[in-house]
């Protein structure tokens, strides 16, 4: 069963701040990538606030 905040993919409910966190890291890699054109440094940033927005959404949902 999904609720409201969750989305089902190929079957599975994946709440939406794992989406958000998803969705912001690759704008992040594209954007980071296209203006520093350095792949370490887009990935690493990209990877950094995909990862915020994931355990900052989480620790959120629990409450």
């Amino acid at each position: 069963m999904t609720t409201q905040t969750e989305f089902a993919i190929a079957g599975v409910p994946w709440p939406m701040h794992k989406l958000l966190a998803l969705i912001v890291g690759v704008l992040v890699l594209a954007l980071v990538g296209m203006t520093t054109t350095s792949m370490g440094t887009a990935v690493l940033t990209a990877a950094g606030i995909a990862t915020v927005i994931w355990v900052a959404g989480s620790m959120t949902a629990r409450r």
